[in-house]
């Protein structure tokens, strides 16, 4: 395993879950002062994980964590998710609303919900947002009461990604936006967006397997080249 991928696997398994389950895990957050994780820390210096490239200069690597594909080619991938999210998150029968999904609690309402929120969330700190947790754990209104009505939420924001990208001059990705866990470059944002996003598609299909459910046209493992991806499909 290369060393970001490696990075990004222990940013995925380190999460509030396993963190909330180690007595130790809340007073030692306190004690360096972190409010979020994942964080990586070495006495009393700490970084947050979410930024492998603060990660790699925090343990003094000599190495290239940067995004690989470009701002272009990341947004394509944000498209390919989100459009086979569309066409597979109706698939599952409503009585599985409330079902919970593997490795942490959480619906399979708010997981279909979440795969589209990532998004859409990273569109309103690219138009001047501050990236937050309760932005972007931002669960689904009242009226999403359905797979087909989360489905048709999703469509919106994919429509809204691509009036986004295909009205913006400078596709450099060099901006900076605020995320909180520090300053990062918009194209940062955007790597992070896709394979997050990507991850709950692959958790989606998996959802579909164990239901019994023919998925519609899943991503094949092309789609996933290049990103940062977690090697388990679920945390942990």
């Amino acid at each position: 395993m290369k060393l970001k991928e490696f990075l990004s696997v222990r940013a995925i398994e380190f999460d509030s879950v396993n963190i909330l389950a180690d007595p130790e895990g809340p007073p030692e957050l306190q004690r360096l002062g972190a409010r979020s994780i994942p964080v990586l820390s070495r006495g009393d210096d700490w970084t947050f994980a979410q930024n492998l490239s603060h990660v790699v200069k925090f343990l003094g690597l000599n190495e290239n964590a940067g995004p690989v594909l470009s701002p272009d080619a990341l947004v394509g991938r944000m498209d390919l998710f989100l459009s086979a999210a569309i066409r597979n998150v109706r698939l599952m029968p409503d009585r599985e609303m409330e079902s919970q999904a593997p490795g942490r609690p959480r619906s399979f309402r708010v997981l279909s919900h979440h795969i589209f929120r990532i998004v859409e969330t990273f569109l309103e700190v690219a138009d001047g947002a501050e990236l937050t947790h309760a932005l972007i754990s931002t669960g689904p209104s009242d009226d999403m009461a359905t797979f087909v009505s989360i489905s048709q939420y999703g469509q919106t924001v994919l429509d809204r990604l691509r009036v986004y990208w295909g009205g913006k001059a400078d596709k450099s990705g060099r901006e900076t936006v605020q995320t909180y866990y520090g300053p990062q470059s918009l194209h940062e944002l955007m790597e992070r967006t896709t394979w997050h996003s990507g991850q709950h598609v692959r958790q989606w299909f998996m959802l579909l397997g164990m239901h019994g459910v023919v998925p519609d046209a899943p991503p094949t493992d092309d789609a996933f080249v290049g990103l940062p991806m977690p090697s388990s499909v679920w945390d942990g």
